[in-house]
């Protein structure tokens, strides 16, 4: 009998995907496939939606109409903000979650300075990071001139595509996120996978847990 704790990101960064499928729709799938999974182990599953605000807490318990809520406010869970703190959504779960559970973080970690938050409360919980990103998150397409919006802060602007330097701080961008993901996991000694959009997350999922078991 464990407990579950699904730590979903719906900021705006989510919401993109070049593939069949966004970001946000991935994630949503895996958070449903584990809390099916957990009530199959007669386990609590409780979930905390975030983006630089704690949107919605649901707290872990068992029952099929207690996973059948969390499913329907995976499904249709609108949030009120469009960006992202990750620190301030572990330091909320570890307030709110008094007994050690196992932790799934979903979200695109396209953030900053949550290492320290992560590191602490890995000592008292099981933390595993699942990080969804796109094709997009990592380079840009050369498609000549184009106006980007960035979606959390809401600010538009003009970029050339094609322009070398646009394209080698785009993917520096891109890469230092990553690394800040890689390394902030390492350092806490927490579990970290990593999909992408074009692939299926079943197998990667099933091949973390045989590892794991």
């Amino acid at each position: 009998e464990l407990t579950i704790m699904l730590l979903i990101d719906v900021s705006k960064s989510s919401f993109i995907g070049t593939q069949n499928q966004l970001k946000n729709e991935i994630i949503a799938e895996i958070a449903g496939v584990l809390a099916f999974s957990a009530i199959q182990n007669n386990d609590k599953v409780g979930v905390l939606f975030f983006s630089d605000a704690v949107e919605m807490f649901i707290p872990p318990k068992k029952g099929k109409s207690h996973i059948l809520r969390i499913i329907r406010e995976i499904i249709n869970f609108e949030p009120k903000s469009n960006k992202t703190n990750i620190s301030l959504a572990l330091e909320n779960f570890n307030n709110m979650v008094k007994r050690k559970s196992i932790a799934f973080v979903l979200s695109d970690f396209i953030d900053e300075n949550y290492s320290d938050e992560l590191r602490h409360i890995a000592k008292k919980h099981d933390v595993i990071g699942v990080k969804v990103y796109d094709n997009l998150d990592m380079e840009l397409p050369n498609i000549g001139l184009l106006q980007i919006e960035d979606v959390e802060t809401g600010e538009a602007k003009w970029i050339d595509t094609n322009d070398k330097q646009t394209q080698k701080t785009y993917k520096e961008r891109a890469a230092f996120y990553d690394k800040n993901y890689d390394q902030s996991f390492l350092k806490a000694g927490a579990d970290k996978l990593k999909i992408k959009t074009e692939q299926s997350y079943v197998h990667i999922l099933m091949n973390f847990f045989k590892k794991r078991a």
